[in-house]
């Protein structure tokens, strides 16, 4: 009867220290760890002092501050992100990651918070044609596991695909002669390389990439596939956003054209 009754206590114990932790956190700011790359600019890069900056960083700020959340950003490789959600280690990611029929498998999206076709990009008065044969025995840079990858393995089979864990250094390789093109958003390459003094002599060739088997259908926000309710939550905010004039304040802080449509930037300086 003792041990009983010494039961009875602790369970009701338990009970009451654990009642005021969940009140507090069914009260208190949601929490949302969302991962950010910082090596992908205009999208989201590192600013001189060590600050995260660009595009996916600001629209990051506004949708927590839309929604009330406490949001911390996590940077880390793209190839880890999905594998980071899925392990609980984040809850969110954030970095102009597309929405692929590929990707959904695995896991859940927000609608799209932007738009842009992919471009192959090389030399200035390159004689390359941008098809399978033209491009056959060529070096194409890709940054890994990106649709941009995907497209390129599939579309030049005859030529080698060489996979990059950051932009950036794609764009290196291609100054220091290793590779004979990228394929890469064209964003990204208009505002993050050729308007740029690295870019100098290098232009977009070919036409704009988006075909929707590998492009998908716009830049969304992953989520585990049990978190419909933070799904939601997200597409409220953009949703708002893009009406109270928020989205356009970030959009015209870093592009000259719509980006939330699909577009394509010149490329050319300014």
């Amino acid at each position: 009867m003792k041990n009983l009754f010494r039961i009875i206590i602790f369970a009701a114990t338990s009970l009451v220290l654990l009642v005021p932790h969940a009140c507090a956190a069914q009260g208190g700011e949601k929490k949302i760890r969302i991962g950010v790359e910082g090596a992908y600019p205009p999208f989201s890069y590192m600013g001189v002092d060590g600050k995260l900056m660009g595009f996916d960083i600001d629209i990051a700020n506004a949708l927590c501050k839309e929604m009330k959340a406490d949001c911390t950003l996590l940077q880390q490789d793209f190839d880890g992100m999905i594998p980071s959600l899925l392990a609980r280690k984040i809850d969110a990611v954030i970095a102009s990651m597309s929405i692929t029929e590929e990707r959904k498998r695995s896991v859940e999206f927000s609608d799209k918070y932007y738009q842009t076709p992919g471009r192959f990009v090389a030399k200035v008065g390159s004689t390359l044609e941008v098809t399978a044969a033209g491009l056959s025995g060529k070096r194409i840079g890709v940054q890994r596991t990106t649709i941009h990858d995907r497209f390129a393995t599939a579309t030049f089979p005859k030529s080698e695909i060489v996979r990059y864990t950051k932009q950036d250094d794609v764009f290196l390789d291609l100054i220091a002669g290793r590779l004979d093109g990228v394929v890469v958003d064209s964003v990204a390459a208009a505002q993050g390389f050729l308007k740029t003094p690295g870019g100098k002599g290098y232009a977009f060739s070919g036409p704009a990439f988006n075909d929707p088997k590998f492009f998908g259908v716009g830049a969304g926000i992953a989520v585990r596939k049990a978190d419909t309710d933070l799904r939601d939550q997200l597409n409220a905010a953009i949703k708002s956003i893009r009406t109270n004039g928020v989205y356009k304040k970030i959009q015209d802080k870093y592009f000259d054209f719509d980006v939330y449509a699909e577009s394509a930037p010149s490329g050319k300086k300014k």
